[in-house]
């Protein structure tokens, strides 16, 4: 329901995680409706976000700690090491109160990227980050269409000091998870969705229209996504 099985491994492709939970599939469904207004499409896309998130944070490192209970004295565990999100602007800031929600005390850093749609490549507008070395970074960026925009926030976030990244999104193309897998093998990519392809314009097929426009209801509900 999701769309197609992750890829096969090849050299130089990411490691690709696919979301499977029935809840998944209800959401992703309702973020796909046309008739779905902001209201709706956001909190959707929390929900959905927060699957998203927790399972690309399912490798996080935690330690052995001891806790009372009402009852007795057992173990737990905490969370023992940084992690950074990095929302891709401007529709990756509708998966970070998500990321929040599961980490309150998470550090935060933004880039901006905006595509040229003649060439279809990504020019940086923004970027302000914290320190990455020895961090795990979080980068939120819900489409993954041509890649360019994803590969192009590896490379900032690489340059920055980062050596383990994962990429958190919930629809994927496979055009999008090759370019990406090219530029930067090593960063695993967690997603709801991977879809049939793009379409001539680069844009996602048959994908959920532009999420930014539908989170912040702005512009024309498109059925493709310019990412």
């Amino acid at each position: 329901m999701r769309g197609t099985a992750p890829p096969e491994p090849s050299r130089g492709a990411p490691a690709v995680r696919l979301l499977r939970h029935p809840l998944g599939d209800a959401l992703l469904c309702q973020l796909r409706d046309r008739s779905t207004g902001v209201e709706s499409f956001r909190a959707a896309a929390h929900r959905l976000s927060l699957l998203v998130c927790a399972t690309a944070l399912e490798e996080l490192t935690v330690e052995v700690v001891p806790v009372e209970t009402p009852l007795a004295p057992t173990n737990g565990a905490r969370v023992a090491e940084a992690v950074v999100g990095v929302p891709v602007l401007r529709a990756g800031l509708g998966m970070l109160p998500a990321l929040e929600a599961l980490l309150p005390d998470v550090t935060v850093g933004y880039i901006g990227l905006e595509r040229d749609e003649e060439h279809l490549t990504p020019t940086r507008y923004y970027g302000k980050l914290p320190d990455l070395v020895g961090r795990l970074v979080l980068l939120l960026d819900p489409m993954l269409a041509t890649g360019g925009s994803a590969a192009a926030a590896c490379d900032s976030l690489v340059a920055a000091g980062a050596d383990r990244i994962v990429l958190a999104c919930i629809v994927a193309a496979p055009e999008g998870l090759a370019h990406l897998g090219a530029r930067h093998p090593h960063v695993p990519v967690v997603t709801a969705a991977i879809d049939e392809g793009l379409d001539a314009r680069g844009y996602i097929v048959p994908g959920l229209g532009d999420f930014g426009d539908r989170l912040f209801g702005t512009g024309q509900a498109s059925e493709r996504v310019r990412n």
